[in-house]
């Protein structure tokens, strides 16, 4: 990260959050990173502020993630929060222990209207998630937030700029979490705001040219927003150093393959090669329903057609990806669970015959992919192009993967995308499709009959894809949509709307 910044840092104690306190940071025009608590205090001089995250244990535990005391006395403002507002305790002499009341959920929190902190704060709710709680703050501190059940639901000490909070604010459930990141940004540490997306894109692509040099990337594109902003990335920082493999699997949408290789080639000047590989892909999947073996079996293909293009392009050192942060959370990284394995980390042959991975979207949520990609000149209507799961429609396809399931969705799809447009909700809607089910029902059509299959219809809003919420489209829109997809697909006789929220569902059906 260039010197010429201001940046505040996240010492990351283990917590499921790191990554998006430092988007809230990122939010509010402050540059973040994220480091080890082991960190030298000495290597974090030059910080505007510290932010430590939560963690998944108890600091009074036998070997419990502290950093050390040295940072306090660097005179740099620190926030501590939920297991890093008990380091601050610990560390500082006064004591953490078991809570009589384990607050988890929303929970109303009364602020001190005099702190910093708390500045245009009122009594609000605030996301607990603690087993442990401050007994007995340190020298110098005082209680500037309680709860019901936690005394010490947030400690300052103004003087030294240090701040704990025992709740969580930078989840979306903590109603004043953004002002109160914005009071410790701008108030507390005396950050300006001078980062934009502008300045990612830049550093990124001086950074990609320094690592990669002279040497050759291949990248994976399927034309979604991820992986073309990726391209364009490693593209802006090695030119024709990069080749891009366009594989067309046979899966995707409606028209897509000719629309990804007109774009790439034609308006970026950038080397494209289409691998036309539909039909190994759709026998590849012969005779499989299970999900996450679709999954596996995609990742794999994409990255065995990778290598011999490879081969035939001549040495290629590394492997370019869009990979995005929600898909690292899910796939299962670190200590979070498995929900799915994405193509871009799940699934990947360990034989595979790259130096390395290049995937310089790692840290960023999909709104902030967009923002990059619109500073980096990639068309608008690219950049707005719904998002699309690397293995495509085989996990919108339940069961098993046909030829003529796949023509049956592009249609469907297609429909309901061009509907969503018409309505004029394409930006409102984060995310759209057509899911064919594997339910057959009794419908009727003109005089007979019929036997035909569901097509499901899901439409999600969010921010981050970590969570969603079910949109609520008009009905003229919802009846429009599926009286043309009954009387223009051949073989649906039904339509339903999935109003399911993610948790507890996920975007996708598989």
């Amino acid at each position: 990260m260039a010197s010429a910044h201001e940046k505040v840092v996240v010492l990351d104690f283990g917590g499921q959050y790191a990554q998006l306190i430092a988007r809230r940071v990122r939010d509010l025009r402050v540059y973040c990173e994220i480091r080890s608590y082991k960190t030298d205090p000495e290597e974090l001089r030059g910080y505007k502020g510290i932010l430590f995250t939560g963690g998944p244990g108890s600091v009074y535990g036998e070997g419990a993630p502290l950093c050390s005391p040295e940072v306090f006395k660097l005179g740099v403002p620190v926030l501590g929060i939920c297991y890093g507002a008990q380091v601050m305790a610990q560390l500082l002499g006064g004591k953490v222990g078991p809570s009589p009341v384990h607050e988890f959920g929303k929970t109303q929190t009364a602020f001190l209207g005099s702190s910093p902190l708390f500045r245009g704060v009122p009594e609000s709710v605030c996301w607990m998630s603690h087993n442990d709680y401050i007994l007995q703050m340190p020298e110098g501190f005082i209680s500037a937030g309680h709860s019901g059940h936690c005394p010490v639901a947030a400690m300052e000490d103004p003087g030294r700029r240090l701040y704990g909070v025992q709740f969580h604010p930078e989840v979306e459930h903590t109603e004043f979490g953004n002002q109160i990141f914005e009071n410790f940004l701008y108030g507390v540490c005396g950050c300006q705001g001078d980062w934009e997306m502008a300045s990612f894109a830049q550093e990124t692509v001086e950074a990609l040219r320094s690592r990669i040099g002279g040497r050759k990337v291949l990248c994976g594109l399927s034309g979604g927003v991820d992986s073309s902003v990726a391209a364009m990335l490693v593209h802006k920082a090695i030119g024709k150093n990069l080749t891009c493999i366009f594989v067309d699997h046979g899966l995707l949408r409606k028209g897509e393959g000719d629309l990804v290789e007109e774009v790439f080639q034609k308006e970026f000047d950038m080397n494209i090669i289409r691998v036309n590989a539909g039909e190994r892909f759709l026998s590849k999947l012969a005779g499989v329903t299970e999900p996450e073996r679709k999954r596996k079996i995609i990742g794999e293909e994409f990255i065995r057609v990778f290598e011999e293009e490879s081969r035939k392009l001549g040495q290629m050192d590394f492997l370019c990806q869009g990979t995005i942060y929600p898909d690292v959370v899910e796939s299962g990284t670190g200590e979070a669970a498995v929900i799915k394995s994405h193509h871009n980390v799940g699934g990947l042959p360990e034989d595979m015959e790259f130096a390395g991975l290049v995937e310089p979207l790692r840290d960023l949520f999909k709104d902030e992919v967009r923002r990059v990609g619109l500073e980096l000149g990639i068309p608008s209507q690219l950049v707005w192009r719904q998002p699309f799961p690397g293995p495509g429609l085989a996990v919108r396809i339940m069961g098993e993967v046909t030829q003529e399931k796949v023509a049956l969705l592009q249609e469907a799809d297609a429909i309901f995308r061009e509907e969503v447009a018409s309505f004029g909700l394409e930006r409102e809607v984060n995310q759209y499709f057509a899911v064919l089910t594997a339910n057959r029902s009794v419908g009727v059509m003109g005089d007979g009959r019929t036997y035909g299959v569901t097509v499901a219809l899901r439409a999600v809003t969010t921010t981050d894809f970590m969570t969603a919420d079910w949109a609520k489209l008009p009905y003229d829109l919802l009846g429009k949509v599926s009286n043309r997809i009954i009387n223009e697909v051949p073989g649906v006789n039904r339509v339903v709307y999935d109003v399911t929220s993610k948790p507890p569902a996920t975007i996708e059906w598989e």
